[in-house]
């Protein structure tokens, strides 16, 4: 398998949007990757929008991203709530400054933003915050998956096969 022994850090929060994250978890364990759902606290049940429970495994003092390979964070509401801690934003920060795959989707731009790793980037995501994006000073556009170097963004859930295609293809590179 492609992608045995990569470990992935999957953000989760309560109100994230189910299949954004549970479809990208899924699909990196299908081919070999180890995911650990990571929340401001370890072994706490967060509900996704729409019902879907996610446990997180452990809590985010618990993991250094030196450890990991790679970050997803899935949209829905999530977003407005993980940038807020600044745990968060330094695993983010840890990411980006080792050029490590970072995966976004829908509104989870909105972490992106706030760890100030946008400037002069090429992204998509909802078109609810395409002005957030810009303002960051990031290139956005409407399509289903942009790529920009360790970065990969999303629009939405329909959007989730060419998304997580990219961003397992960008952590087998890695």
């Amino acid at each position: 398998m492609r992608l045995e022994n990569k470990k992935v850090i999957a953000l989760v929060e309560n109100d994230f949007e189910d299949l954004e994250l549970w479809y990208p978890v899924l699909r990196l364990q299908e081919e070999g990757a180890i995911v650990h759902l990571v929340g401001k606290e370890a072994k706490k049940e967060y509900i996704g929008k729409y019902g879907v429970p996610a446990t997180s495994d452990y809590a985010f003092s618990d993991v250094n991203a030196e450890d990991y390979d790679a970050i997803l964070v899935p949209g829905g509401w999530a977003p407005d709530k993980l940038r807020r801690y600044p745990e968060v934003l330094e695993m983010v920060r840890s990411m980006n400054d080792q050029q490590k795959p970072i995966g976004q989707i829908c509104h989870a731009g909105w972490v992106l933003i706030s760890a100030r790793i946008l400037e002069g980037k090429n992204v998509t995501s909802t078109p609810g915050i395409k002005d957030d994006m810009t303002n960051a000073g990031a290139n956005w556009s409407d399509e289903a998956v942009v790529v920009d170097g360790h970065l990969v963004s999303s629009r939405r859930p329909p959007d989730l096969p060419p998304y997580v295609k990219a961003f397992a293809d960008k952590l087998a590179e890695a």
